[in-house]
């Protein structure tokens, strides 16, 4: 399971460059397929960014090659456009105006028919993303040279984006009408800092302010920071994506308002209320059903153990295993002397395809389990997700066309239970209107576009 994107941006500080670094090492792990910065010295717009980790892209060297004091970064996962170098962000476009730099979290449910009304007047697009759209609105004569040039343009959007815009003097920071994915807004001794989550401000030292708010656009430059709405507050229908906090987000990332790491866990006691069992043993699959394997082992009395092991140090170039069950073994292992005679509770996040699910719990029957109770901290994912999530098409959902018993003998466990809906939303301090659901109810807050109109943007 993929998300888009992270996001960092900066203005108003010397060596802006190392800042967006450290930001986007902060958020790499909403984006592992590649990564990029570009710095500008009102002068001139220089870039770093290629294809895999922030570590294997930048290096100290480059930064005596980046002078600035402003820089916006991106780290990557495609979920429009394919794993090519020419849609590695920020994208970086000359126009009319001059070069724009962008990064976009999110995916643009429009972006199709933009594109195709583009083409069709003869625009050349120089990549597959989605995100290149929001630049031809840029220069498009019906919105160029008008005073609040780059709110029209974003108000032409639809579906999920967090935005970082730059030019040679100023940033743009803009989130959609819904605030789909989160994007903060801090200050680092005085100068503007932006990121997908705070994690990267607390590493940076920096404060946290505030959440730029669904439909607002702020630009920062010599002026300061000055807010304005692209939207009218009517029009504002927040639909945070709730699966930030179940699994996207770093736990220790303060996320439309409130702790991730609170919220997991949280959603692990719930978890326990909503579907107890007699067992001798809870313990996560590792790393991100941590949280709620210790709610639910607080709230149940059921000891808690880290009965399965991840290897940390599997890297994107380990050689392709010849199969999916080797390639769990290499990423996990379970602790034999642990599980061995014992009743145990697994909590995981979520289960998308249940193939990988099926293999790692086979190990724990393997390894001596007599009982398997499987417990997931979100409801069934039974509808693909069009607002910046990798999920799958129907066909591909394990839960999309199957009850939890049907799911349950396909896993090969002897119980499940997925929280409820009801269940999930009240583990959040917001109003349950505030959040998608869309990927485990099919009630989308918006339109989206026709998948086969999506699918067929993605093999552009």
């Amino acid at each position: 399971m993929k998300e888009a994107c992270g996001l960092f941006g900066t203005y108003g500080c010397d060596g802006a460059a190392q800042k967006a670094y450290l930001g986007l090492f902060a958020l790499q792990h909403r984006g592992e397929e590649s990564a990029g910065i570009v710095v500008s010295d009102d002068r001139k717009i220089r870039s770093r960014k290629g294809m895999g980790l922030l570590t294997d892209v930048i290096d100290a060297d480059d930064f005596t090659e980046l002078p600035g004091h402003m820089a916006i970064g991106h780290v990557r996962y495609s979920t429009t456009g394919s794993p090519k170098p020419q849609n590695v962000q920020p994208l970086v476009i000359e126009y009319s105006q001059g070069l724009v730099a962008v990064a976009h979290n999110g995916t643009l449910t429009n972006a199709y028919r933009l594109r195709r009304q583009y083409e069709a007047r003869g625009s050349i697009f120089q990549t597959s993303t989605d995100s290149e759209v929001i630049v031809h609105l840029m220069a498009d004569p019906e919105y160029l040279g008008k005073p609040d040039h780059v709110a029209r343009c974003l108000a032409q959007l639809e579906g999920a984006f967090s935005f970082l815009i730059m030019t040679k003097r100023r940033l743009i920071a803009a989130r959609d009408r819904h605030g789909f994915r989160p994007l903060s807004l801090g200050d680092l001794d005085g100068a503007p800092v932006v990121a997908s989550e705070t994690c990267a401000f607390d590493l940076l030292g920096a404060r946290y302010v505030r959440d730029i708010e669904p439909g607002e656009m702020i630009t920062i430059d010599e002026r300061g920071v000055v807010s304005e709405r692209f939207c009218p507050p009517d029009q504002v229908k927040k639909a945070h994506c709730i699966f930030e906090h179940i699994y996207f987000a770093r736990p220790d990332s303060r996320i439309f308002g409130e702790n991730c790491q609170l919220v997991r866990t949280r959603l692990g006691e719930i978890l326990a209320r909503e579907h107890p069992v007699d067992a001798d043993v809870v313990m996560p699959l590792p790393d991100s059903g941590n949280p709620a394997a210790l709610g639910f082992a607080h709230e149940s009395g059921i000891p808690f153990q880290f009965g399965v092991i991840r290897n940390h140090y599997v890297g994107r170039t380990f050689i392709q295993p010849r199969s999916r069950s080797f390639s769990v073994r290499v990423k996990l292992n379970v602790i034999a002397d642990i599980v061995r005679g014992k009743r145990v509770v697994v909590v995981d996040d979520s289960i998308v395809r249940g193939t990988t699910s099926r293999t790692r719990l086979g190990m724990l029957r393997e390894a001596g389990a007599t009982e398997i109770h499987l417990r997931i901290s979100s409801p069934p994912i039974r509808h693909p997700c069009f607002f910046g999530i990798d999920f799958p098409t129907r066909t591909e959902l394990v839960a999309a066309a199957r009850t939890v018993e049907e799911v349950r003998e396909f896993i090969g466990v002897d119980s499940l239970g997925y929280i409820s809906v009801e269940g999930l939303l009240s583990a959040v301090s917001g109003a349950p209107c505030d959040y998608c659901t869309a990927c485990f109810t099919g009630d989308y807050p918006c339109p989206v576009a026709d998948p086969v109109e999506k699918l067929a943007l993605e093999r552009h």
